[in-house]
């Protein structure tokens, strides 16, 4: 009796978990107006009431130092924003284009470096509306240039721990310090941005014709706080000081973000509006469902029969980490893989190659990442449509060759 009641609710709990990942996948359940956030906090609850875990163990799932790192960068990128900071990086740097191709080169330097250090989402929301209204004003086809934003900004954010949630997700459960992770993923990030640009120049031939010049696209005034500015970039370089000084990650970021949050200028309530907190539910849900996955039959199961074969070859386990990010999103196929990477003859390189794989695959469709979705419902207020096939055409062999690019440098380095 024991043995059929353990079963029903091993079995329970697998359906519950398995609505859950498709809901999130997804974005959305039938019927349900719901979002990933609370999805991901009612499947814990649910999971808890189901008696698939604890209530102890679902609060010791959640990563403090994950939230608290996310908390201070979008602190900090808030007021960046609000400064003006990266309208004026960005227009100063687009303006200088005198060509088609060196439009594209600044747009994926741009997106790509800044995405690096201030989030990769963020950094599309903000060059969305300037690089498609630059586009047009100069009466270029808008879409290259805003495919060359999502894509650049996804293999710009692979190079840094800060450069998206799920990097932050690993730098946090691995413990490898900002300037080895950085050391590693650079190199890769940064070939990766060269193959953007040239996949997008061979995507769309007749957008880059050589020797085709590009009148300067007139630019508007931008609106500079000064002071706010000056101090942001303060704590920013403080921050990253006290990173490759081998201060602990979440505790340098939140050291810049506190002096911020010490003004007497900007009122607390516009920065607190900039900070996505449904992002932050969403992490602390998902960390308490995929514990409780971690604890099934099915997953110790499947992890004992992919163990082998993942360490045998990490182009096998790169090339896994990628499959599932675009079948249920990057940051759950993160946490899912997680527990796998420790197992591994050399956990850092596991490390590494699933933080580059997974962010990486996010190129692969317009559906892949947040960031490719931000793009492209920023670009309609434009009347610019990026559409699913176009984006395809630069999306899938970009995200081939760039996983190929970083699964061979990591496994030489």
């Amino acid at each position: 009796m024991d043995t059929l009641a353990g079963a029903a609710r091993e079995l329970g709990a697998d359906l519950l978990i398995l609505v859950a990942i498709a809901g999130i996948a997804a974005g959305r359940l039938p019927r349900l107006r719901m979002n990933r956030a609370t999805m991901a906090v009612a499947a814990a609850a649910a999971l808890v009431a189901a008696g698939a875990l604890s209530f102890e163990e679902a609060l010791a799932a959640v990563d403090g130092g994950t939230l608290v790192l996310l908390f201070a960068m979008m602190v900090l990128v808030a007021n960046l924003r609000l400064s003006g900071f990266f309208e004026l990086a960005g227009s100063r740097a687009l303006a200088a284009a005198r060509s088609p191709r060196t439009l594209l080169a600044a747009v994926v330097l741009v997106s790509g470096v800044l995405s690096a250090l201030f989030l990769n989402d963020t950094m599309c929301l903000m060059l969305t509306p300037l690089v498609a209204g630059m586009a047009l004003a100069a009466r270029r086809d808008a879409v290259p240039y805003l495919i060359a934003v999502a894509t650049a900004a996804n293999v710009g954010s692979a190079a840094t721990i800060i450069g998206n949630p799920q990097n932050m997700l690993i730098g946090e459960a691995s413990g490898i310090s900002f300037a080895r992770f950085a050391y590693r993923l650079a190199p890769p990030a940064l070939l990766g941005l060269a193959a953007c640009w040239l996949v997008v120049v061979l995507a769309f031939p007749k957008e880059f014709r050589r020797g085709e010049r590009l009148a300067p696209p007139p630019t508007g005034p931008v609106t500079i706080d000064g002071c706010l500015l000056a101090k942001s970039l303060a704590a920013a370089a403080l921050m990253l000081a006290l990173f490759l000084a081998g201060v602990p990650v979440p505790l340098a970021a939140l050291g810049a973000a506190s002096i911020l949050l010490v003004t007497r200028r900007t009122g607390a309530e516009t920065v607190l509006r900039e900070v996505d907190f449904g992002l932050l539910v969403f992490f602390a849900g998902l960390f308490a469902v995929t514990r409780a996955v971690e604890n099934t039959l099915a997953f110790q199961a499947l992890a004992r029969a992919a163990l082998p074969a993942a360490t045998d070859s990490p182009a096998a386990f790169a090339g896994f980490s990628a499959l599932l990010s675009n079948l249920v999103s990057n940051v759950p196929a993160v946490m899912l893989l997680k527990p796998l990477a420790p197992a591994f003859p050399d956990p850092e390189k596991a490390w590494l190659t699933l933080a580059m794989s997974s962010t990486f695959a996010g190129n692969l469709t317009l559906l892949g990442s947040v960031a490719n979705l931000i793009v492209a419902e920023g670009a309609k207020p434009f009347g610019v449509t990026l559409g699913f096939g176009r984006y395809l055409r630069v999306g899938l062999p970009l995200t081939l060759l760039t996983l190929a690019i970083g699964t061979a440098w990591l496994a030489l380095s």
